[in-house]
């Protein structure tokens, strides 16, 4: 990324935090009473309920904490499962698929996670994966077991954007406290096993929830953004059925491991989140 794109999302940053606009990150593992793999289908009724309902008391948290504007990027298997029809109205949606800033060169004040699961063979995550749990047995970064917490995240702290609030399981809210302990959380279940749990009821959900955004935004400025200094390397473990192909090492700043494992090497973080990114797209 070349200094100038990176002034423009410095100032793009800048200017969001003073209007206070919120990028909301949906996904399904992580929402109250989601336990089973069936669940997550997009189309499933019940599930759709279930997290519309907490991205709403979301919402309306943050809006309570002063923010003024909700962006909300439906972020589960191809962005199938909100609706327009029954979003809070004072909020805005996002449908398909983002590009390598996921719109962070907009600017906001803060990112929020809502519904999120734990990185992929994470003890007590629920149905917890990076990225893709058919296609991805294990990522890292600089050595380091990564999901999407963790590379969203660094990706926010790039453009100078915090993560401010997660609701999801412990698991998961663990993952996020290890790299940003100044974020809101919202544990709404337990993880006994991938896909067994202890879950709050919807309403006890939607009320932490409501409760720990609003905190979240009134503390929005006190939060640091996740930044990683220096040379930065994603590595992907692919599994046997999404195996490399011929041509993987021909990608820029690709390494082949082992035949089903990658390193892109960059000399920041944005460099090798390009790489892979360009790679896998």
């Amino acid at each position: 990324m070349n200094r100038y794109l990176c002034f423009f999302l410095v100032t793009a940053a800048l200017w969001a935090q003073a209007k206070k606009s919120v990028f909301v990150i949906t996904d399904a593992e992580g929402v109250a009473g989601v336990c089973r793999q069936d669940q997550t289908d997009p189309k499933d009724p019940e599930m759709r309920q279930l997290l519309t309902g907490e991205i709403n008391a979301a919402g309306e948290g943050f809006i309570r904490g002063g923010a003024t504007e909700v962006v909300v990027w439906d972020g589960h298997d191809g962005s199938q499962t909100l609706s327009a029809l029954t979003i809070d109205p004072r909020a805005k949606l996002i449908i398909g698929g983002l590009g390598v800033g996921m719109t962070l060169e907009r600017g906001y004040a803060g990112v929020a996670f809502i519904g999120q699961h734990a990185r992929a063979n994470r003890r007590g995550g629920i149905m917890a994966h990076s990225y893709s749990s058919l296609g991805i047995q294990n990522m890292f970064m600089n050595g380091n077991p990564v999901g999407e917490i963790e590379t969203r995240a660094a990706l926010a702290g790039w453009c100078n954007v915090p993560v401010i609030f997660l609701s999801g399981d412990q698991a998961a809210a663990d993952d996020l406290k290890a790299i940003v302990p100044g974020a809101e959380l919202a544990v709404v279940k337990e993880g006994f096993s991938n896909y067994s749990c202890l879950t709050l009821s919807a309403q006890a959900a939607r009320d932490l929830i409501r409760a720990g955004a609003e905190r979240a935004m009134r503390r929005a400025a006190e939060v640091r953004p996740y930044r990683l200094e220096g040379p930065v390397t994603i590595q992907v473990e692919y599994t046997s059925r999404s195996a490399l192909g011929v041509d993987a090492g021909l990608a820029a700043g690709a390494e082949i491991v082992d035949a089903r494992t990658v390193r892109y090497k960059g000399k920041d973080f944005m460099e090798a989140w390009t790489r892979y990114h360009a790679a896998r797209h």
